[in-house]
């Protein structure tokens, strides 16, 4: 019971979100029974509820005093006889997901998959198959292997030969992957088992025996005997970003094109023949791309490279080479969505740097290069699986006519296009609504509006609804007023493509033409179960209710057969959510008496809002059914009657590239200030001609002829100097190791490059010369042995002029490691030194970043070392980051900031040095040894004391006591560890049982306390008597001094600097700040400016001990 309440609890929430119908099958059928149905008219008429007699009674008795339409409705409708049968897939209850196809034109057979799709571990658990030989009428469930389980995931039907069907399956637990054929529509199956797990199946455009299999890890294979056997073709492929050749443009049926990834990380576009696909695949763009930037669109190929935060798109016609497609020059591109490749033309919607929730509309000539603005700010929202929808839609069975929201002033509204994008028009209100009652909506303050979405669930219509074999009829939800309301989804219904509208229903529903429109069937869009579905055969102007059903179901779906004539149709859905489901064939066959005959029909010319018969160039003319006529159009119908073309006039011309619509005079077309519009392409070659744009061109597929001529003049290309020249490292930052191969391109962005001279120098005594090096776009590999920075330049000349570009190569070794070096313990602002030594050792090109406490900035140097100090007590973390371009090593360490504590220099057994290798590990296991020794041997716990050993040679270093709670103890631990020295008890075995003391440093060292103002305020006021007696001998005797004495004093100043330098070793920069190479004769006093000489003669007295 538990898992019947989930599984129902499942379903519920998928069959209202997933885009997948819930279908089943079961064996039941009930008796078929006949309604004659109930007519609504849209002048006021009634229809009554379901069960409502006495409205049907009253309905009958007005039939005599009824309006002439309303009559022939009702008479039609008595006239009508729809057949209905439900039939329930009984024992699918719990499967929550399913697929339904009608296998084909004038066929039917309808197969069924249901399926229990377990959401938790994304796999489907349960499935079964159900096959209807009789339109929906009766339906059998299927045993592909009897005797054992078999799970089957997804179907296909073959689009050219719906008579092959294949099935993807895999036994209990997934252990035997299986696909199954079949040739006679599913009547029997063959079973073949796979040694991969396919994702997602994809026939040949042409060949009915061809297939791609896609897994969900990449691998992409091929089948050229309809799956029967396989070839790997590649690894790394992207998703949804394999194609198969275009029929009439891909000269080898067998190519392929796909998105792959390389072994470095980065994205392919590569193509090769399923012959021979794994050693030859040729890669057909110079470089990189997006990911899941690949399209193929018939004669197009688009795709999108990114460097930096610039993305550059590019296209192919008809397999030529690669172009930079051409905005406006300060788009900047954020988003590009293509919406129609039709008749030679790309219409697209691109996303400017400056929005948001809205995309601009541009149309290009025939290669795909040049694009015009035709409409801004189409309203754009982002779906929860990352998804973009762009509210554009084209309208099907006219060729130019587009639908499309626009966002202005906070306010959305719809337009309509009968050009392709040249001029919109608001959709003009209906003069009464669906009672026939006069509507208050006048233009321009009110209009209609429309929801251009796409339907989640692939088994019912949109918001909109248009079908190619019934030209000019629309359908979609919406409202009046002066902008498009959320909430507010009224029917509305064209016959005359977007000229006239007629309210139907105050409610959403779901359509479905029928018979090229001849009938249109809708079911409201609700989540209450109901029986009933209306339909119309005169184009939505009178509706008749049939009551399909005799329990009312949830709808899932509708589908009717394949094919414009079919006038059979399926409901699916379910009675409850705990329920089978049921599936409900609706056969409008033996409705209609006869086949429509010539005398049946009426002729419309199309025209736009303003009434303009020439559209695109031309006079149209189409049929319909007359209102009157109750008859099938059938397989034989053609919509259209002829066309007639017009002179061309100012109408059949949009604004060309660099040009924009004028907001001030309509029609009129202005020069961008960026554009030039006399100059010829870029890549407009010597011997070739272009014409200079007069800011017009013809919109694509127009067909006008004679009359006004805004083509601009033809001229011959001249000989253009290079511009916009680029050298770059292809694949690869401009940083690599010695050894590396390194490949080079050369990119010209304009000017001639068939007759360019390209003079390409190295940097490392390397020098050559190139012709059609850009148009090849031939890369130039080179290796670096050796460590350095190397400027490869390129200088391309021709006659018109010149043009230079370069880059610098850095080569280096990857970084191996940094240690940080820094004292432990540091006094409050004083100034402490902070070293980074890096491996290997002759690095360069290193740069430094320091991050000091909880700073997020960090501070960056060249050099290796940083002079710092810490205004505040604690414990500092200090970190530094070492990069060279190759790689990047870390280290930290943490600094204890104190306001006093002791220091006392230490020194060693002379012997040590000669096992001192110098590095900072050894020196910190002797600092560490030294520590556990004195602890030992004082008793002084370990945490107060902290041993540093310096850089160099003689071994040397510092024993840091940190201070207590109290002075007095902290005086105690002094004395005890001096006591300790003095009895030579600290000392330690090196190796082989070789003993090293350590004892104090000399007396001229010093060991003292660090911070104590009363320490320092003594030994300033004793260093300043001693420096003013010092400054009287030397002026008094200054004449009498021999000559050697001040290399005497030099010499003495360069051994005091000595004592007071960091523990650590510095950097050479930091060496000069030390030594400070002030003037000698600066103030004596320890202020700003003191020499050197008398500063370290303080510091040594204040680190005396008291």
């Amino acid at each position: 019971m538990a898992k019947a309440a989930l599984a129902a609890c499942a379903r519920l929430c998928l069959l209202l979100l997933s885009v997948s119908a819930v279908v089943a099958a079961a064996a039941m059928v009930e008796p078929a029974r006949c309604d004659r149905g109930r007519v609504v008219d849209q002048r006021g008429g009634r229809s009554p509820a379901d069960g409502d007699e006495d409205a049907l009674g009253a309905q009958e008795e007005e039939e005599e005093g009824s309006p002439p339409r309303l009559r022939r409705a009702l008479s039609r409708a008595k006239a009508m006889s729809l057949q209905s049968s439900s039939f329930v897939l009984k024992g699918d209850a719990t499967h929550n997901q399913a697929m339904v196809h009608w296998t084909g034109e004038n066929s039917s057979v309808i197969l069924i998959l249901t399926k229990y799709y377990h959401a938790d571990s994304a796999k489907v658990l349960e499935s079964s198959l159900w096959r209807s030989a009789d339109y929906g009428g009766t339906y059998t469930k299927l045993n592909l292997v009897p005797g054992t389980t078999v799970v089957v995931s997804s179907f296909y039907i073959c689009p050219t030969n719906k008579k092959k069907v294949l099935l993807v399956g895999s036994s209990v637990y997934q252990r035997e992957q299986m696909l199954f054929i079949s040739v006679d529509e599913g009547s029997s199956f063959q079973r073949r088992s796979l040694s991969f797990s396919p994702d997602v199946l994809l026939f040949h455009p042409k060949e009915e025996d061809k297939l791609l299999a896609y897994c969900k890890d990449g691998r992409l294979f091929a089948s050229a005997d309809l799956g029967r056997t396989w070839t790997l073709l590649q690894e790394r492929v992207t998703k949804d970003r394999a194609f198969w050749a275009v029929p009439d443009v891909d000269v080898d049926p067998d190519l392929v094109h796909m998105e792959m990834q390389d072994t470095s990380g980065g994205y392919l576009y590569v193509t090769c023949v399923i012959r021979n696909c794994s050693a030859a695949a040729s890669a057909e763009f110079p470089g990189h791309i997006d990911r899941n930037s690949l399209s193929v669109r018939g004669d197009y190929i688009f795709l999108k490279v990114t460097a930096g935060n610039r993305s550059e798109h590019y296209v192919s016609y008809r397999r030529a080479d690669f172009v930079q497609m051409k905005f406006p020059k300060y788009a900047l591109a954020k988003d590009v969505r293509i919406v129609s490749t039709d008749e030679r033309q790309v219409f697209l919607a691109l996303q400017e740097w400056h929005q948001t929730d809205s995309y601009n509309l541009y149309q290009s000539e025939a290669r795909g290069v040049y694009y015009s603005l035709v409409l801004e700010n189409v309203r754009s929202a982002r779906q929860p699986e990352g998804d973009v929808l762009v509210d554009i839609l084209e309208v099907r069975g006219i060729k130019g006519v587009f639908l499309a929201n626009q966002r202005l002033d906070g306010k959305v509204r719809t337009l309509i296009t009968h050009n392709k994008g040249r001029d919109w028009q608001p959709l003009a209100p209906p003069a009464t609504d669906m009672h026939g009652k006069a509507i208050s909506c006048k233009a321009p303050e009110c209009q209609l509006h429309l929801h251009l979405r796409w339907a989640d669930n692939p088994y019912v219509s949109g918001t909109v609804h248009t079908k190619d074999s019934a030209p000019g009829l629309v359908m979609g939800a919406g409202n009046l007023g002066s902008k498009l309301v959320e909430y507010k989804e009224e029917m509305y219904i064209t016959s005359d493509c977007g000229k006239t509208w007629r309210q139907v229903f105050e409610e959403e529903h779901h359509i479905l033409y029928l018979d090229h429109g001849g009938v249109i069937v809708a079911i409201k869009d609700t989540s209450i179960p109901l029986k009933i579905l209306k339909f119309s055969t005169d184009e939505g102007r009178t509706w008749t209710v049939h009551n399909f059903t005799a329990t009312s179901v949830f709808v899932d779906g509708l589908l009717s057969e394949p094919g414009d004539e079919t006038l059979v149709m399926t409901v699916f859905g379910h009675i409850s959510y705990r329920s089978d489901w049921e599936l409900v064939k609706v056969d409008f066959r033996q409705s209609f008496p006869r086949q429509c005959a010539e005398a049946d029909y009426e002729s419309w010319q199309l025209t736009d809002l303003q009434g303009e018969k020439c559209i695109m160039g031309q006079e149209q003319t189409f049929r319909r059914r007359k209102d009157a006529a109750f008859c099938v159009k059938g397989k034989s119908y053609t919509s259209a009657l002829g066309t007639k073309a017009c002179r061309c006039s100012q109408r059949d011309y949009a604004c060309d590239y660099g040009f924009e619509p004028s907001h001030a005079e309509s029609g009129r077309c202005l020069a961008d200030f960026w554009h030039r519009p006399n100059s010829p392409p870029d890549d407009c070659r010597p011997g070739q001609t272009f014409r200079s744009s007069t800011g017009y061109r013809k919109v694509l597929s127009n067909v006008c002829q004679g009359g006004l001529n805004r083509s601009g003049r033809q001229s011959h290309c001249p000989l253009l100097p290079p511009r916009g020249l680029r050298v770059a490292v292809k694949g690869q930052t401009p940083a690599v190791a010695p050894g590396d191969d390194v490949t080079l391109v050369v990119r010209q962005q304009a000017g001639d490059t068939g007759g360019t001279e390209y003079q390409v120098d190295l940097g490392d005594g390397f020098r050559a010369i190139y012709r059609n090096l850009t148009l090849t776009d031939e890369p130039i590999r080179h290796r670096y042995e050796s460590p350095g920075v190397y400027k490869v330049s390129v200088l391309a000349e021709n006659a018109a002029g010149r043009d230079r570009a370069s880059v610098y190569i850095q080569v280096a070794a990857p970084l191996q490691q940094v240690r940080l070096e820094a004292v432990p313990v540091a006094g409050r602002n004083q100034q402490i030194n902070l070293t980074a030594a890096v491996l290997p050792a002759d690095a360069n090109l290193t740069v430094f970043y320091w991050w000091i406490g909880d700073s997020p900035q960090p501070r960056l140097t060249l050099r290796s070392s940083l002079l710092t100090s810490f205004p505040k007590e604690g414990r500092i973390s200090v970190s530094v980051q070492a990069t060279n371009g190759r790689s990047a090593v870390q280290d930290s360490r943490t600094v204890r900031v104190l306001e006093s504590f002791h220091v006392i220099p230490l020194s060693f057994s002379a012997h040590l040095d000669r096992f001192n290798p110098d590095i900072p590990e050894w020196r910190e296991d002797v600092g560490r040894v030294v520590t556990e020794t004195l602890v030992e041997a004082t008793g002084v716990p370990q945490e107060s004391l902290v041993t540093v050993v310096k850089a160099g040679l003689p071994t040397a270093a510092d024993l840091y006591v940190l201070p207590t709670e109290t002075s007095a103890s902290h005086r105690e631990r002094i004395a005890t560890i001096q006591r300790a020295f003095k009895d030579h008890n600290v000392s330690f075995t090196l190796r082989g049982g070789l003993r090293v003391a350590v004892l104090p440093a000399e007396p001229s060292a010093g060991h003292g306390v660090a911070g104590a103002p009363g320490v320092w305020a003594l030994a300033v006021a004793l260093l300043i008597g001693v420096a003013a007696t010092a400054s009287f001998l030397l002026h008094k005797f200054k004449r009498k001094l021999p000559a050697g004495s001040r290399s005497v004093y030099a010499q003495m100043r360069d051994e005091k600097e000595q004592e007071m330098t960091s523990p650590v070793n510095h950097s050479e920069d930091t060496q000069h700040i030390i030594r400070g190479d002030e003037d000698d004769e600066a103030d004596p006093l320890g202020r700003a400016g003191a020499s050197p000489a008398v500063r370290s003669l303080i510091r040594t007295t204040a680190n005396r001990c008291y």
